[in-house]
């Protein structure tokens, strides 16, 4: 692979059409080594376009911002044909969804607010064999992003390829007067001819209609030899083998992360197509702000200070609690309302203390208390926990202390049954839009990852199934790992060509997001519409996050474990048991 010039002869370029692994089971380029290949390669920003979905922007913005590149976020998202709501049709003759491709790119805090609002009603909503939205909903989102055409797939180069250019015209000029912060149109060459005749129609409609160019490569993977796992990726996609003649296929591997000086020479010929993409990355300025806390208000009567209100629930537990209130219990609960109160967490304990009460209402079991959080007065009198921290000596500052930049994390067991009913409440209380659950990623791991690829490779159960069951199973097992620590594997890939190529593409593959489900327990609850601060999704019938758990506790949002335990509803059961057999009597 070309690598780049020396830093006084090199080109500047920036890469806005960028799949990541988060492109599921269609990007297999991991963010840490992706945005490492971008600074090796001199270049100061990239950008992160996945397909339909927002699940690695926090962790790509860290990522780059770690390694010195400025990040640009984005999403390639999906347009309807007709009204989002339209879900009749199926799909296309050649197979593919009746939708279109575009690359929208985040300018400012504005424009990060409408990509979330656009990603997640595609998917709440639109949803119809992809995520999609529509013309309308565009335009009243548009502020703030700057759009681009996309691949073949977009809507101007698909009318293109069918000779249709009044409809392509009318397009383009829809999406310049709908996008004002920019609109252009995508130059790109992967050795496919119809895109040679596009980009020619493309150049001739950016001088008719006044819109500019950029190049763009369409990534999906880092580097040029990454295309044999790209392309088993894409069987373990569409659950084919890489024999099959009739199957999804990328036309070249050159969907690659192309140096500057590899797009320079490709688009020498419109070098405003290159220098665009700079102009276009200075201005994306959004930036994430962290550890900053949205918690939602307890709902209060007007003029009802929170901090008292906590610190009287807080004393009438004490007393209910406590034969006397002795000084060493004041001065504890005092520290500890102090501690609170500083660290602005009176409304999260409220919150905590009424799920917890109407469990005590409504007769649902609920547990004792678990981790740190036991060994908090405050929790205790609350009724929020059932151990005696003084009793039993337990640490407040394992829990909560201001040193420690991080929320409190109260974990909350239920009986199994009625978990759903506190959930319920939960929604109830503080509204639909502003309590939601979590997503969570399947990985590749290493085991299933060797399974996987076998199929795809079209090997034999049996080949693949005496391989994989060389991977101990151990906790955090990797394949590399398991080649240092057993002999007979490392033996079977130093001295057999199938057992090598397997295990390299698997490695290539292995710790890819799978899929996604949602977080057993995990949930979160916002001040107002989670939309606004969030990307959200549907999952089957459940409406979660689009980001996983620890990153919406980094952008301080509240996140509780509602656990379902089938321990408390075999004692509740026992319990009711032991009643009915005494009234037997």
């Amino acid at each position: 692979m070309e690598e780049p010039n020396n830093e006084s002869d090199s080109v500047d370029f920036v890469h806005l059409h960028v799949h990541t692994e988060y492109s599921l089971l269609d990007g297999s380029g991991k963010i840490s080594k992706l945005i490492a290949r971008a600074k090796e390669l001199g270049m100061k920003a990239l950008a992160i376009t996945d397909h339909g979905a927002m699940y690695g922007c926090v962790e790509f913005y860290k990522e780059a911002k770690e390694q010195g590149i400025k990040p640009i976020i984005g999403c390639e998202i999906y347009v309807a044909e007709k009204s989002m709501y339209d879900k009749t049709g199926g799909k296309q003759e050649d197979g593919s969804n009746k939708t279109h491709h575009l690359v929208l790119l985040v300018k400012n805090e504005i424009g990060y607010k409408n990509l979330m609002k656009i990603v997640s009603k595609a998917s709440i909503d639109g949803f119809y064999y992809k995520p999609r939205v529509d013309h309308e909903y565009l335009k009243e989102h548009s502020e703030g992003l700057i759009a681009s055409s996309a691949c073949l797939g977009g809507e101007v180069q698909g009318n293109l390829l069918k000779g249709n250019r009044k409809k392509a015209e009318e397009i383009a000029v829809f999406y310049r007067d709908t996008f004002k912060d920019g609109f252009y149109l995508e130059l790109q060459y992967h050795g496919m001819n119809e895109q040679l005749k596009v980009n020619e129609e493309l150049i001739e409609l950016s001088k008719e209609l006044s819109i500019p160019l950029i190049a763009t490569n369409d990534l999906h993977y880092i580097n040029k030899e990454d295309a044999k796992a790209h392309d088993v990726l894409l069987c373990i996609q569409t659950a084919k083998t890489i024999d099959e003649e009739n199957r999804m296929r990328y036309p070249s591997n050159e969907f690659y992360l192309k140096s500057p000086e590899e797009m320079n020479q490709l688009f020498s010929y419109i070098p405003e197509a290159i220098s665009n993409t700079v102009k276009i990355a200075e201005q994306c300025n959004f930036d994430y702000e962290f550890h900053k806390s949205k918690l939602p208000r307890f709902p209060l009567d007007e003029g009802v200070d929170p901090y008292e209100y906590l610190k009287n629930l807080c004393y009438e537990g004490l007393r209910r609690l406590y034969n006397e209130e002795t000084k060493e219990l004041i001065d504890r609960l005092e520290y500890e309302l102090g501690i609170i109160k500083q660290m602005g967490y009176v409304d999260y304990f409220l919150i905590v203390w009424d799920f917890i009460r109407f469990c005590t209402e409504k007769k649902i079991m609920t547990g004792p208390g678990r981790g740190s959080a036991a060994g908090s007065i405050v929790a205790y009198t609350l009724g929020i926990t059932k151990i005696d921290p003084i009793k039993y000596n337990l640490i407040f500052e394992r829990f909560l202390n201001p040193d420690r930049i991080s929320m409190p994390d109260i974990d909350s067991d239920f009986c199994y049954e009625r978990r759903q009913e506190v959930i319920d409440y939960v929604i109830y209380k503080y509204g639909k839009d502003n309590v939601s659950q979590i997503i969570t990623f399947g990985t590749m791991a290493a085991r299933a990852c060797i399974r996987d690829v076998g199929r795809a490779m079209n090997y034999s159960y049996a080949e693949v199934d005496k391989i994989a069951k060389m991977i101990p199973q151990m906790i955090g097992i990797t394949i590399e790992k398991a080649l240092e620590v057993n002999p007979d594997l490392n033996n079977e890939y130093n001295g057999n060509v199938r057992v090598k190529e397997l295990l390299d593409v698997a490695k290539a593959l292995e710790g890819l997001p799978r899929h996604t489900s949602t977080h057993a327990a995990g949930v979160v609850i916002a001040s107002q519409p989670l939309v606004n601060y969030v990307p959200m999704q549907k999952n089957e019938d459940m409406i979660v996050t689009q980001f996983p758990m620890g990153t919406l506790e980094e952008l301080g949002l509240l996140k509780m474990d509602f656990l379902g335990l089938r321990t408390l509803t075999v004692i509740r059961d026992t319990i009711e048991m032991v009643k009915n057999n005494r009234n037997d009597d």
